[in-house]
């Protein structure tokens, strides 16, 4: 063997000895780093009290799932006899998840706006258990949702494929539990809840926005529905169709909050993928179907079809 190889280093240790420098430098980062979070103009949450963060929020809607639809998400196998048992325990585990992320989200309001002491333990608790207490209506139009998608698709097979695969029942449900919790006041939770979904399925629907039943979003992608948007029974909208508000000028934040921004649609409409409509005054009429790629700022009449104008296609 060759002595000049013996004594050659192997070209890994070089490697991990030469990037060594790079490491050396970590500190340094770290404290100009730490040093930062000491700029005001920045946003931090550096305290004693945890936030809420979608990891939790995650968690929340996934309980939630096996309570509004038994049987269908549970890991465990949920027969006849066990059925109580399973219920009564997951009902238990999500009062207290949900009764502390409430009280953590409330707290996070009191100590950043220095807000007065709001007794958030027991607001927690006494939320929780009212949301819980609704389940039972939430499971009601929950179905009404799942048997209208199953009605309009003839490309589903079943409720069951429904409930499992299809994302507007995803994105409905999450804000269905959301649309209650920010109803009864919480801040930060709903929104996070909301934004979860939003991520998974590509459909935007803020907690606020007020949606009656037998709501169908079918594809769903590309879907946005804003905080004051209401919409009526039996609504069918498709993917790309965006129920938002009109441009704001940069001070209207404040002026404009909790303000009706978003569209109004009414009872038994259908709107076609690509379409947009704006603002807070604009009304959708009852049994009105609105086609494909259209722009809205102005209400529509009951029982009206709107339509582009058939493009001319060029060929070259």
């Amino acid at each position: 063997m060759d002595k000049n190889r013996e004594t050659e280093k192997p070209t890994c240790r070089i490697d991990a000895e030469s990037l060594s420098k790079f490491r050396e430098q970590l500190p340094d980062v770290a404290e100009k780093i730490i040093k930062s979070c000491d700029d005001t103009t920045c946003f931090t949450h550096i305290d004693y009290e945890p936030i809420p963060f979608e990891g939790y929020a995650v968690d929340i809607i996934n309980k939630f799932r096996e309570i509004l639809f038994p049987g269908f998400y549970s890991r465990e196998k949920l027969d006849p006899v066990n059925f109580k048992y399973n219920i009564g325990q997951l009902i238990s585990v999500l009062f207290d998840m949900l009764s502390m992320h409430i009280a953590h989200s409330i707290r996070h309001d009191c100590f950043r706006y220095n807000q007065p002491c709001t007794e958030c333990e027991e607001q927690g608790q006494t939320i929780s258990l009212s949301i819980l207490k609704s389940v039972p209506s939430i499971r009601k139009i929950l179905a009404t949702d799942v048997r209208a998608t199953y009605e309009g698709d003839p490309a589903a097979k079943s409720h069951d494929e429904i409930i499992f695969s299809y994302p507007g029942i995803y994105a409905i449900t999450v804000y269905r539990v959301a649309h209650l919790l920010f109803n009864s006041g919480v801040p930060l939770l709903p929104r996070i809840m909301t934004e979860h979904a939003h991520s998974v399925t590509g459909i935007d629907i803020h907690p606020g926005a007020d949606i009656g039943e037998s709501f169908v979003i079918d594809h769903g992608t590309g879907v946005v529905i804003g905080e004051t948007t209401k919409i009526g029974n039996n609504v069918r909208i498709y993917q790309g169709v965006t129920l938002g508000a009109l441009s704001l000028p940069k001070d209207a934040g404040e002026r404009l909050r909790g303000k009706k921004r978003h569209p109004t649609i009414e009872d038994d409409v259908i709107i076609y993928s690509g379409t947009t409509i704006l603002g807070g005054e604009t009304v959708i009429g009852a049994r009105t179907v609105i086609g494909g790629n259209v722009w809205i700022t102005e209400s529509i009449p009951p029982d009206t079809k709107v339509m582009m104008e058939m493009p001319r296609l060029i060929y070259k």
